[in-house]
């Protein structure tokens, strides 16, 4: 499913928070949505609903988007929202629009689709956000659910859709200013905390035990692995950044000995009475050749950093574990 193709619908009246409430249920949902349909390497994306609160937004419901091929060629994703809305508005469920999740594997969800859609959904609501859920850091032992933004110069950015690298330098913008990561509070009902207090009681012993196992799964590997990808994708655009700034020079220098031998050559004629030269449109003869776009220089570095620091997180929880073993041996 294309995340560039969801529609946004709602009112833009909302005052910018410093954080956001998400109810349990919501996040039950989103994992329960991943679990049934994106085993895998299959992403997950839906609609969050919700409404402002004491000027604090709160998601407080979320329906997925349903699986569809290329078969369905008829299916409007923007109806289904529609449709979906009204029904729950019906029931008199919280039925506002404000924002979307997906599902991402190791942290890889910093994408051109994701920025589009998120500048889709942000230009309509001002405070659309997009939650992202990692299921592979959630198997490691901790809920890995974060809530992002785009920052404000990069929606003026995305507004003008000047891309190219003056543009960006002169919104003075970077990969580290690209998203911003808003905290959100998990809120549980009476309900889901007993529900917890009954599961911590039902288990086991062993399985508690398991968070603590020295041994490194293929996590940190598969996250070098992209890592290094996306190294390799950011020495092509370098490439490609490098032959663009080389063969605008060399045009400059072309365009600068023309100017020169026609400055000459009106010098000679003038010194024979003849007639100058006739006036040449020089930005015809001389096309400037065209910049590559920024925009996706800027993804990449945005998710090797990402990367960075799914692998700062990983390594600095195993170093954590064995000094803590360290220690228990020492004391024994």
């Amino acid at each position: 499913m294309s995340t560039n193709q969801h529609g946004a619908s709602g009112p833009a009246q909302y005052q910018k928070s410093n954080c956001f409430l998400v109810l349990s249920q919501v996040v039950l949902k989103i994992i329960k949505h991943y679990q049934e349909e994106g085993q895998g390497s299959e992403v997950v994306q839906g609609v969050l609903l919700g409404l402002v609160v004491d000027d604090r937004l709160e998601i407080t419901n979320c329906f997925p988007f349903p699986q569809h091929t290329e078969d369905d060629a008829d299916f409007d994703e923007v109806q289904y929202q529609m449709e979906m809305m009204r029904s729950l508005r019906h029931v008199n469920i919280d039925h506002l629009h404000v924002g979307w999740y997906q599902s991402t594997l190791y942290g890889s969800f910093v994408s051109r689709a994701l920025l589009d859609s998120q500048f889709s959904y942000q230009h309509a609501i001002e405070e659309s956000v997009v939650l992202i859920y990692d299921p592979i850091k959630t198997s490691q032992g901790s809920l890995s659910l974060k809530a992002y933004r785009l920052t404000p110069k990069l929606m003026e950015i995305c507004k003008e859709k000047d891309f190219t690298p003056e543009g960006l330098k002169k919104a003075n913008i970077g990969f580290e200013h690209m998203f911003e990561e808003v905290p959100i509070v998990i809120k549980n009902s009476h309900l889901i905390n007993v529900l917890m207090w009954e599961l911590e009681d039902k288990s086991t012993v062993s399985d508690k035990h398991e968070l603590l196992n020295l041994s490194s799964s293929n996590h940190l590997e598969k996250s070098l692995q992209l890592l290094m990808d996306r190294v390799d994708d950011m020495s092509q655009e370098i490439v490609k950044y490098n032959t663009y700034s080389r063969n605008l020079s060399k045009q400059q220098q072309q365009k600068h000995q023309y100017l020169q031998r026609r400055q000459q050559e009106n010098a000679q004629r003038q010194t024979r009475g003849e007639a100058s030269l006739p006036e040449e449109d020089i930005t015809k003869m001389f096309k400037p050749p065209q910049p590559p776009p920024r925009m996706d220089t800027l993804l990449i570095a945005g998710q090797i950093n990402n990367y960075c620091q799914n692998v700062k997180e990983f390594t600095s929880q195993n170093l954590g574990k064995l000094f803590m073993a360290e220690a228990l041996q020492g004391h024994n």
